[in-house]
């Protein structure tokens, strides 16, 4: 008798096990679907910020709140993108011609002539056709890094979203999942619960909470830090004369976003616009964009995680590093908000209940509603 039962818990770990691992695999095809709809889930958020002031302040009705904080959003989208765009498209050309004037004085620099006049001592080691020796490795070698560029950008920064008609496609999906969401939150709080064991309901509740404040928090930690970046970046372009400083600020602010690949993009139209208005002063643009960028990511963002989210700040810079390698362009853009989640579930689930390691918490067993209710 007792043999068989250690024969039954053995078969029950072990079909426990298969299940795990294929609900790993089953979840690891679809990761792109899942980090669009976590996606979506970060636009709930934000959109229902505003709307549960709306409603709990001024009493408006939930509709109408969720009408006034999506089209306020887009508004507000508008309104800072279209200055952005104006000024990246009167820049292109004029950046065009910089790069194409650049790679020619590189070009002239290198040839057998201008070494010689500055190094007139290699004259006998030079061939008299290493002309078009460098031009042909230069014309290679560009060729060369171009395509490996294009390569990483289509293989690691999108992975999720392969060309424009994908990007678009999958910006409507994020769009019309977070509509569906924001539309009836109870249906789908309480499916989340009702999938839950009945003696567990009550902490599932409570976790939810907890998820959707954390995530609150984290909105308003990178709202501030995207402030931080417009606004110096703003003035150390205003102190260049830079006549585009408010935009190019705004630009490197939103995109301040995206950790470490944001200000890349950024320091692109701020580069050709100092090139155009400021050459002398190309260098300072590099140095403001990046100076700004680092104080960002590793004073102001880690130390504001920390005390919002309570969440150390190592534990950003690993969830980029691990999202990143694993999920690409959006893991990398979403690591902050993953990595809080994980941090979340790991310490009510594995740390509170498993290891049992928590305080007597006041949470409600029997009411599943109270969060379903909630007004946003």
């Amino acid at each position: 008798m007792r043999d068989s039962r250690i024969v039954n818990v053995g078969l029950r770990n072990i079909a426990a096990t298969i299940l795990i691992a294929l609900g790993l695999l089953f979840a690891w095809e679809i990761r792109g679907t899942l980090m669009l709809t976590f996606a979506a889930v970060i636009l709930v958020v934000l959109f229902t910020m505003p709307v549960r002031l709306l409603v709990k302040r001024f009493e408006m009705n939930r509709l109408v709140a969720i009408i006034v904080s999506v089209v306020g959003f887009f508004v507000i989208l508008g309104l800072i993108g279209i200055p952005i765009l104006r000024t990246i498209g009167s820049q292109s050309q004029v950046l065009a011609g910089q790069i194409q004037l650049g790679f020619e004085q590189v070009r002239e620099s290198i040839t057998r002539d201008a070494i010689i006049a500055r190094f007139s001592f290699l004259e006998g080691l030079i061939p008299s056709d290493i002309n078009d020796l460098i031009s042909i490795d230069l014309i290679n070698q560009t060729v060369s890094q171009l395509t490996e560029a294009v390569g990483t950008l289509g293989g690691t920064v999108l992975p999720v979203v392969g060309g424009v008609a994908n990007t678009i496609l999958s910006v409507l999906i994020i769009f019309f999942l977070s509509m569906y969401l924001l539309a009836e939150p109870d249906r789908y709080v309480n499916g989340i619960i009702k999938l839950t064991p009945i003696r567990y309901r009550g902490r599932m509740m409570h976790i939810l909470r907890r998820l959707d404040s954390t995530l609150r928090a984290w909105l308003s930690v990178t709202g501030v830090s995207m402030l931080v970046v417009a606004v110096l970046t703003g003035l150390g372009l205003a102190l260049l004369d830079i006549n585009e400083w408010l935009a190019l600020g705004v630009l490197a602010g939103v995109l301040s976003f995206i950790p470490n690949f944001g200000p890349v993009v950024a320091l692109v139209p701020s580069v050709a616009v100092a090139i155009v208005q400021a050459p002398d002063n190309v260098i300072w643009v590099v140095v403001i964009i990046y100076g700004v960028s680092f104080f960002q990511s590793q004073v102001v963002s880690p130390v504001l995680a920390s005390e919002r989210m309570n969440m150390p700040a190592i534990l950003v810079l690993l969830g980029q590093i691990i999202f990143g390698f694993f999920f690409g362009f959006l893991g990398l853009m979403l690591a902050v908000p993953l990595s809080a989640v994980v941090a979340v579930l790991v310490d009510e689930i594995y740390v509170k209940d498993i290891l049992g390691d928590r305080p007597k918490e006041n949470v409600n067993e029997n009411s599943a509603e109270e969060l379903a209710n909630d007004p946003a």
